[in-house]
């Protein structure tokens, strides 16, 4: 058995050597200068390649040489950094960077005083009432006393005249406090029926406009535009001879009324 073995064996071996010589012979007289580099010997092997010739493989067929790790690393990198590059402006857009402390301070301050100032010109607007006008008036015998010319106004709580003028006649009053007396007079409170006669009060409500020696230049009465109450004070606050309307009237509520609600009051200078 083993003889036969060894002759199979070394049968073997000639056919594949024959094989071998048939079909090397052909390139035998290649010329030096062959790359052999470029050749499927380098990588196959002495057994491998003898092997893989045996079966017929073409000895020509070109197999890329291997890339040194250097290289691989080089490449490697730029592609990271490419695609790090590519990718950066989307990361950066999908998540925006959030405002620090003091922005939301700011805003924070900012919408505070936008509420606060919304407040106040509706209050303005809406929220004044007479009694308002009432509280802040100064009293009609310390404004016949004090040298400045005043605005006398003549109303009553339910003349709806009166009410709807409130809020016109308090962003007067803020613009020339301090150079023109407000004074607010009832006319139900029976204190006043000689300021009534003098004044010939017969509709409200009525402003009286007086100089700094309290002698009355003209009067308004009723619902008129917001321009003929304040040019006439504007012309009372610059020391001006005249007032441009001394004698206009408007919508206005009956002072006969007044008899309905009157009450006496001499504590009270509304």
């Amino acid at each position: 058995m083993a003889r036969v073995a060894s002759s199979s064996s070394s049968s073997w071996s000639s056919s594949a050597l024959h094989a071998l010589a048939g079909r090397v012979a052909p390139f035998q007289s290649a010329p030096r200068s062959l790359d052999l580099s470029r050749t499927p010997l380098r990588r196959w092997g002495r057994v491998g390649g003898l092997r893989s010739l045996a079966a017929g493989a073409n000895p020509m067929r070109w197999i890329p040489p291997l890339r040194r790790s250097e290289d691989v690393k080089v490449e490697t990198d730029a592609a990271r950094n490419s695609s790090s590059d590519s990718a950066g402006p989307a990361q950066k857009s999908e998540f925006p960077e959030f405002p620090n402390r003091n922005f939301s301070r700011q805003v924070a301050v900012a919408s505070t005083i936008a509420a606060v100032s919304l407040f106040l010109s509706s209050r303005l607007e809406f929220g004044v009432s007479l009694k308002d006008l009432a509280v802040n008036a100064i009293p009609y015998e310390v404004a016949l006393s004090n040298g400045m010319p005043t605005v006398v106004e003549f109303y009553a709580d339910w003349c709806e005249v009166c009410r709807e003028l409130a809020p016109d006649v308090y962003k007067i009053e803020e613009q020339y406090k301090g150079r023109v007396n407000f004074v607010m007079l009832n006319v139900d409170n029976t204190k006043w029926e000689q300021e009534l006669d003098e004044f010939g009060v017969e509709g409200i409500p009525h402003f009286a406009f007086l100089d700094r020696n309290g002698n009355e230049e003209g009067n308004v009465v009723g619902k008129l535009p917001k321009k003929f109450l304040q040019e006439n004070v504007a012309a009372l606050a610059n020391g001006e001879p005249s007032i441009p309307h001394a004698r206009v009237v408007g919508q206005f509520s009956s002072a006969e009324a007044r008899k309905v609600h009157q009450v006496a009051d001499p504590r009270s200078h509304g």
